[in-house]
């Protein structure tokens, strides 16, 4: 659980020292940050994605995944609740300063992968639960705090200080897969973790798109189907299939 405390520490330091010079950059050079910051949620989302489609056990589960999901974000009008809520943080409605679109890809860019999924697990099932400073327990964690602290800077360089409260919702998220582990002994199922970063890489990868000016994908309304696969395997385990 040290390794997650320390993440979100992390984030926190970042998002503050990103906000605090937020004024101090000009239009040109949070510009380059955008982009770069575009840049790298597409790699970071091909990254997470495709090496774990090798392996998926069922390889159309992402699509399927993505399709209900997508569906059901549509009818619930996830996306328009966020650009009115945008509006409610920016008075000009300028999407590329608009928090809530920030502070969601942010939670993606946080909490979806390897590091974040598997991190809190190896260190709930460590002999010391990953409460005492042991490399071996937290180094996904530490690592992924470290990756955190420079994305964050630049998030929080670009939407303010909404990119606080990422944090909040990184430690739940960290702890519940945590808690998971140190409860029921063996965590999340591999093949789960293996779909869920699938999706959440191929979403990640939308916020890219979207970031770049290429293509608005409606991120948000695709979120619900990070939900998909985790429905899939409990019914698969009560039914025995």
């Amino acid at each position: 659980m040290l390794g997650t405390i320390i993440n979100t520490i992390t984030i926190v330091a970042g998002s503050a020292f990103g906000a605090l010079v937020r004024t101090g950059i000009g239009g040109k050079y949070k510009k380059t940050l955008f982009d770069g910051l575009g840049l790298c949620c597409i790699i970071l989302g091909a990254n997470a994605s495709l090496p774990n489609m090798q392996k998926s056990k069922f390889p159309v589960l992402f699509i399927l995944s993505l399709a209900i999901g997508g569906l059901i974000g549509t009818k619930l009008d996830l996306a328009g609740r966020v650009e009115r809520l945008n509006l409610c943080f920016n008075a000009k409605g300028r999407k590329e300063d608009s928090g809530i679109q920030g502070l969601v890809t942010g939670c993606l860019l946080y909490c979806i992968g390897t590091f974040s999924i598997v991190g809190p697990v190896l260190s709930a099932l460590s002999p010391t639960g990953g409460w005492i400073f042991n490399e071996s327990a937290n180094t996904f964690l530490y690592t992924n705090a470290t990756l955190d602290f420079v994305s964050s800077a630049v998030l929080a360089a670009s939407y303010g200080w909404v990119m606080l409260l990422a944090a909040p919702i990184l430690f739940c998220w960290q702890g519940m897969f945590y808690a998971i582990a140190y409860f029921c002994g063996d965590g999340m199922p591999e093949a789960m973790q293996a779909e869920l970063s699938i999706v959440g890489g191929v979403l990640i990868l939308s916020s890219g798109l979207s970031i770049l000016g290429i293509k608005d994908c409606k991120t948000i309304n695709l979120l619900p189907s990070l939900i998909i696969p985790v429905l899939f395997y409990l019914l698969r385990s009560f039914c025995g299939f």
